[in-house]
């Protein structure tokens, strides 16, 4: 296999078999990234609303 590889023009290696690639696995890569920038957003809006129910707490109980 390395063989076969080596014989291969330069851009065939560098450009046409990542592009065979990506169009036979885009479909799952770009679930894959979805799934991971949702999970972020949803952690990012988790913290930050914690972060809001304890700056009402720390403000209303410093009142009293």
């Amino acid at each position: 296999m390395k063989k076969l590889f080596a014989r291969l023009p330069a851009w065939v290696r560098w450009a046409l078999i990542p592009a065979l690639a990506l169009l036979l696995f885009g479909s799952v890569l770009m679930s894959v990234i979805s799934l991971i920038v949702g999970l972020l957003f949803k952690l990012l809006l988790l913290v930050a609303l914690v972060a809001a129910v304890l700056f009402a707490v720390k403000k209303f109980t410093s009142r009293t």
